[in-house]
């Protein structure tokens, strides 16, 4: 049976995912998103990771990152993956542009006590 994954490796998917959007992102705006199925789907994907990643981090982890929204991020998987139907193109950019910058430089900050 393989070892459960430790809060660090969580903690870099869910920085890698994080990553992953901005990149795809970096040259698109909301019109060219909205139109682009293929990105859709693929920060859909990587949301999902985020969520799934933090519903796996330790309730010491969340209890010592109380700046983080960590109910608000497994929540917004819950529906990406079984609220589907209900996605919203432009709740997605507004976390895309408002949420995910702000979570990356606190995962790193975390990372940074693991050093």
């Amino acid at each position: 049976m393989r070892e459960k994954l430790k809060d660090k490796e969580r903690l870099n998917h869910i920085l890698e995912a994080i990553e992953n959007i901005l990149e795809f992102t970096l040259e698109v705006d909301f019109n060219s998103f909205s139109k682009n199925r293929i990105l859709q789907f693929a920060i859909i994907k990587n949301l999902e990771i985020i969520g799934e990643a933090a519903n796996f981090l330790t309730i010491e982890l969340k209890d010592q990152a109380v700046d983080i929204k960590w109910r608000d991020i497994i929540g917004l998987r819950h529906v990406l993956v079984h609220g589907y139907y209900q996605i919203s193109n432009e709740i997605i950019w507004k976390t895309i542009e408002n949420d995910l910058l702000p979570l990356k430089n606190k995962v790193l900050a975390i990372l940074d006590e693991f050093e």
